[in-house]
């Protein structure tokens, strides 16, 4: 496999990145970068890193970096997940208040302790902690109960100060949204099973509408709402799709569609190939709505969604 760190991919850019991705060649893993600057999202990061822990170390090649940013990458502890020397030497700063570095959760437990150790790290007012800590927990959720993953969930976070936001990288290299949605609804393509799996009521665990007690098919709807209502980026990669809810203009009106594609938003279906999941989600701190109203406002739509369907799922039903 061959992945390139280039001098900016964002949210807003990615789309060259995900293309330069060279799934071949599973067990080697060949990392190469911008020579002068590189800064990238987060999702990037923790894409680098997953891919790092299905290979051996001998067998990881990552050109010697010359860039300036080498030292922001060492921080964020990228090079341990690759377990590479690269004899950087950096002074270590306090990183309260601008990132969290790469982590990799596999169990429960330390996932609960993942979120109670972020809200002090990034200085989160309690509103700001509630929509975030509901939203790295759900996506850290889905991989622990679906992607069958053995390395469980990595990721990481970069507040960034000029823009007030926190932006969000989750990735996991397990089975993919296409094989966990088709147990219950057979689909053709990842960018299809995109679709489904970000709409609500919509789970792999069952062909009911509405999902059962312990899994309702919310969770990946909520995270994409919340990035709507607050105008900020969102994207979810799996197997050759790719999805990305693009920013609304302050004036829009604010509007949720159940079925993700009548959002304003990008989508390929033709990418390298991606053996699991990749999310990144950007959340602007000054646009964050007070959370219980948000989500009142979210549930409504998610249980109009779900009537509407069942009504015209059963439209045509005739007793004898």
């Amino acid at each position: 496999m061959k992945i390139h760190l280039p001098n900016s991919a964002f949210l807003g850019n990615i789309d060259p990145f995900l293309r330069g991705f060279d799934e071949s060649h599973p067990k080697k893993l060949e990392i190469t970068a911008n020579k002068k600057w590189i800064s990238v999202h987060p999702v990037v990061l923790s894409m680098v890193a997953a891919l790092g822990l299905k290979i051996d170390s001998s067998n990881i090649d990552c050109e010697k970096l010359e860039a300036g940013s080498k030292h922001y990458l060492s921080r964020m502890g990228l090079f341990d997940f690759l377990n590479i020397n690269t004899g950087i030497s950096i002074t270590e700063h306090e990183s309260a208040g601008r990132f969290i570095p790469l982590k990799q959760i596999k169990k429960a437990e330390e996932l609960t302790k993942f979120v109670t150790d972020m809200i002090p790290m990034l200085h989160l007012n309690p509103k700001q902690a509630e929509s975030i800590s509901h939203i790295v927990t759900e996506l850290v959720r889905n991989v622990l109960e679906h992607s069958i993953s053995e390395n469980g969930a990595i990721l990481c976070a970069q507040y960034y100060k000029k823009s007030n936001s926190i932006r969000l990288g989750i990735v996991d290299t397990g089975i993919g949204i296409k094989k966990a949605i088709n147990i219950s609804y057979p689909t053709r393509t990842d960018l299809e099973s995109i679709q489904l799996a970000l709409m609500p009521g919509i789970t792999g665990t069952t062909k009911k509408e509405g999902g059962t007690e312990f899994n309702a098919g919310a969770g990946l709807f909520l995270i994409k709402s919340i990035a709507n209502v607050n105008r900020d980026f969102f994207m979810i990669y799996s197997g050759n799709g790719m999805y990305k809810l693009l920013k609304r203009k302050s004036a829009s009106k604010i509007k949720l569609h159940p079925d993700p594609f009548k959002d304003k938003h990008s989508k390929d279906g033709e990418l390298p190939y991606w053996q699991g999941t990749a999310v990144g989600i950007d959340i602007s701190l000054d646009q964050t709505r007070e959370f219980s109203s948000l989500l009142d406002y979210i549930w409504e739509t998610y249980k109009q969604a779900i009537k509407e369907r069942k009504k015209a799922k059963y439209k045509h039903v005739k007793f004898i």
